[in-house]
């Protein structure tokens, strides 16, 4: 590790060279300058994408004038070519949104393209400044009795990351090739797509233990100092944690909660959006809300789930009507109403019902099947205002209660209605 940092420190005497920062100035200048000109719009006949490309024009101008003056200007080319590189990938992301949608192509720009550029800019002026090789074989100390060096950290950081971010698409390539050989619902190519992931990364780690030199013995005695330290550490949250690891992996493999999956939470109804190994994350419609709800949730707690075997829901609206009417005239009309909304199945056909016999009306439900259950306020809604339009057609009567006013007088045997008033 000194020797690391004695070659960093290393790199802070180019610093002391006026040449050097003379084209740092030059560049940083020009990233100021152009930040403050697009934001002030100085140019105002140009757009504001105008103003990096004019930037690089002058920067290219910069580099020739200091090539005529005689002095050093490689560095503020090669910062120059990193910049150009880094508004090529601005433009390449309209495309990328055009062929892959906007939110896989935003997930591949910020989470693969540019930490990928930034590294290779970094491997890039850190060549021009040293040897890498050299800084390669640095040793850093050793980790269970394996020595590290700086290249063998670099790698390991490196394949963790790809596994950990390039994971998912693999993954979910053989998911949807399953899904098409096998015939499996869309929950279940989720579920698969999360196995197969966290395999990946699993296989990945000790694939990286064994780049670092790790020995099993003592990756055994690892696993078993965590275990010392999980059950001292019970107390201190970790217990919490490990609940939710387990739960997590017994509802990945179980497939009792899938991604897809509408769950009834808090009378609210949400759609299973993804399966975490700590949390699962839940969307609501109603308010376009991600909740993050710990997994061990749903072993503690009942859960209805309206999408466990298939996706229809059964939904009822309660109306009244007037005792004068014929009940039967009634069913019929609400049955017929439900058929009427474009959002409810006709199979299985609504269901009127004479629930009860109410102080001023005839209680009625009306029962009917959807397909989407995350829709139920939704269409429910659409069937209570079908209900009014078509008993004010028919001229059914919806009766509410009704008061009468009495003036307080004494004795109470002298209590009269006040009809003058109505």
């Amino acid at each position: 590790m000194r020797e690391l940092l004695l070659e960093v420190l290393g790199w802070l005497g180019y610093l002391e060279r006026p040449a050097v920062l003379l084209q740092l100035a030059v560049v940083i200048g020009l990233m100021v300058l152009r930040r403050f000109a697009a934001r002030r719009n100085w140019l105002r006949q140009l757009r504001p994408r105008a103003y990096t490309p004019l930037a690089l024009v002058v920067l290219a101008t910069s580099c020739l004038l200091l090539a005529l003056l005689g002095l050093p200007y490689g560095l503020s080319g090669q910062l120059g070519m990193l910049w150009l590189g880094w508004y090529a990938l601005n433009l390449l992301q309209p495309l990328l949104q055009r062929r892959l949608g906007t939110e896989t192509a935003r997930q591949l720009d910020s989470r693969l393209l540019r930490p990928a550029y930034l590294l290779l800019a970094a491997l890039m002026l850190i060549s021009s400044l040293d040897s890498i090789r050299d800084l390669a074989v640095a040793p850093l100390g050793s980790v269970l009795g394996a020595p590290v060096d700086a290249g063998k950290l670099f790698n390991a950081g490196l394949i963790t990351y790809l596994v950990l971010v390039g994971s998912g698409p693999p993954a979910a390539g053989v998911a949807w090739l399953v899904q098409r050989a096998v015939g499996l619902s869309d929950g279940s190519r989720k579920a698969m797509e999360l196995m197969l992931r966290y395999t990946v990364v699993g296989l990945g780690l000790v694939g990286v233990g064994m780049h670092l030199g790790l020995n099993t013995t003592a990756l055994i005695a690892v696993a078993g100092g965590l275990s010392v330290g999980l059950s001292v550490g019970l107390g201190f949250g970790i217990k919490e944690v490990f609940s939710n690891f387990v739960s997590g992996l017994w509802l990945l493999f179980e497939g009792s909660v899938r991604p897809g999956e509408v769950l009834l939470l808090d009378d609210d109804h949400c759609e299973v959006r993804k399966l975490g190994l700590r949390a699962t994350l839940l969307w609501r419609d109603r308010d376009n809300a991600e909740l993050l709800i710990p997994n061990q949730t749903f072993f503690t707690e009942a859960t209805t789930s309206y999408t466990a075997s298939d996706r229809m829901r059964r939904c009822q609206v309660d109306v009244g009507a007037a005792y004068h009417h014929d009940p039967h005239q009634v069913i019929a009309l609400l049955e017929a109403t439900a058929l009427g909304v474009d959002t409810v199945l006709a199979e299985p056909a609504p269901k009127g019902l004479l629930l009860s016999y109410g102080d001023f009306a005839i209680n009625y439900g009306l029962r009917f099947w959807i397909a989407n259950p995350i829709e139920a306020p939704v269409i429910s809604s659409a069937v209570n205002l079908e209900i009014w339009r078509a008993f004010k057609q028919q001229g059914i009567e919806i009766p509410f209660p009704q008061q009468v006013e009495y003036s307080m007088v004494w004795p109470p045997e002298q209590h009269r209605p006040n009809v003058d008033n109505h």
